[in-house]
């Protein structure tokens, strides 16, 4: 685990990428409030209003693109553009 930080280190990920994880879990109100959702697994960006499924108590958003569960919006202060997302995505997948 530690060399695997470690190699994201070194690709200029920062704790913010750790942080906007935890966005995209029980997100509807913070969707609600968003300009723009973005999904870190496809990196397909597209407004709040597309996602249509919803997990964990139908609070959780499912991406309207690909389908899955790696969904922030802009309402949670992160930015939402393809290199954010391609940096979180490079971590968490």
């Amino acid at each position: 685990m530690r060399m695997i930080k470690l190699g994201h280190a070194l690709l200029g990920l920062n704790q913010d990428h750790l942080r906007a994880h935890s966005h995209c879990a029980q997100n509807r109100a913070e969707l609600r409030s968003s300009s723009q959702c973005g999904c870190f697994y496809c990196l397909a960006i597209f407004p709040p209003t597309d996602v249509t499924e919803w997990v964990g108590g139908e609070d959780t958003a499912l991406c309207a693109k690909c389908g899955i569960d790696s969904v922030i919006g802009s309402a949670s202060g992160y930015p939402i553009t393809v290199e954010f997302l391609q940096r979180m995505h490079d971590y968490w997948f």
